[in-house]
């Protein structure tokens, strides 16, 4: 594959430890192998690095979300830059499916970090040129960037799923969890054709929410309803949400989620809660015994791949959110 524009040569895919899964189905979609390289553990437990290929004037990209242990994955994504970088990559794109420290942006309280932008800034410090990343928790922190940031939308993923799965449109409400998430839930709402309501509520201390009431959606009573929302972290936003209607009267309840981290006992609280099913994307590796038995996985492999073609080739990336 030769580049049109940039003259940044052969694309050139490589992965950390993260989602070597997501990584492998990125480069197929591609027609392409995964660039030859180990990334490993010293005694001491630092991590090693070894790119085994010339990389010489290419265009390269690293697939490492920098989901949890997310000190080691951003660890992991850094040192492989630094590598790429004294290796004469021409060019190289961190593809990050889940950009972890994406909640800390801003000073809630007196003396806190801002942590996102810390992150960033070390992304770009280390040799970036640009980055690739999926529904950041804020859109904003395209801007803590110093290099250009492509941000892709999961919603279309879910957009496309219902439009192939979803019957008798009449039943269904599409309902956004908080205040944050009303943009991706509008467009997926408007796309589909339903109604949209609004769950507000109040947050008194960390992943702990209170939903006070919900806004708009006509009655949800005998309703089904598809939630939407970025993340799913221990569950508790979330699943709040879930009770609050079906005490509502809701009839049956799915949800879709961009990223799965399901932290703590979230399996759990997922099979025990009204949920029908839980839609999400691969942007995070999940392995089996930490997947609730009511959760369905859609994979992003060939919507980043389209995304890295666009980047390669020059051209724009608005083409794939068009639903």
């Amino acid at each position: 594959m030769k580049s049109r524009n940039f003259g940044y040569g052969d694309i050139k895919l490589f992965t950390c430890n993260a989602n070597t899964q997501l990584a492998q189905g990125i480069a197929k979609n591609l027609s392409l192998s995964l660039g030859d390289a180990v990334v490993g553990r010293f005694s001491d437990g630092e991590i090693s690095m070894r790119i085994d290929e010339t990389v010489r004037g290419l265009d390269t990209y690293i697939i490492q979300p920098t989901s949890p242990p997310v000190n080691d994955n951003l660890m992991e994504l850094l040192i492989m830059v630094d590598a790429l970088r004294r290796a004469s990559a021409a060019r190289i794109t961190a593809v990050i499916p889940y950009f972890g420290y994406a909640r800390q942006d801003r000073k809630a309280r007196s003396h806190d970090p801002i942590s996102a932008k810390l992150v960033a800034d070390l992304i770009a410090a280390a040799g970036v040129d640009r980055v690739l990343s999926m529904d950041l928790h804020c859109p904003q922190l395209q801007g803590f960037f110093n290099v250009p940031v492509d941000h892709l939308r999961g919603v279309y993923m879910f957009i496309n799923y219902y439009r192939e799965h979803l019957m008798h449109k009449d039943d269904f409400v599409v309902v956004s969890p908080d205040l944050g998430s009303v943009g991706r839930v509008r467009a997926f709402a408007e796309s589909i054709n339903l109604p949209l309501a609004i769950v507000d509520k109040r947050r008194p201390s960390a992943n702990v929410a209170e939903v006070m009431n919900v806004i708009g959606g006509g009655d949800i009573k005998g309703k089904n309803v598809i939630f939407l929302d970025d993340m799913l972290d221990t569950g508790g936003s979330l699943l709040h949400a879930v009770a609050a209607i079906k005490d509502l009267g809701a009839n049956s309840i799915y949800a879709c989620v961009t990223h799965p981290i399901l932290s703590g006992d979230a399996k759990e609280r997922v099979e025990a809660s009204d949920l029908e099913q839980l839609i999400v994307l691969d942007t995070i590796h999940v392995s089996p015994e930490r997947r609730p038995a009511n959760m369905k996985i859609l994979s992003v492999a060939e919507y980043f791949a389209n995304a890295i073609r666009c980047i390669h080739d020059g051209t724009a990336l608005s083409s794939l959110f068009e639903s």
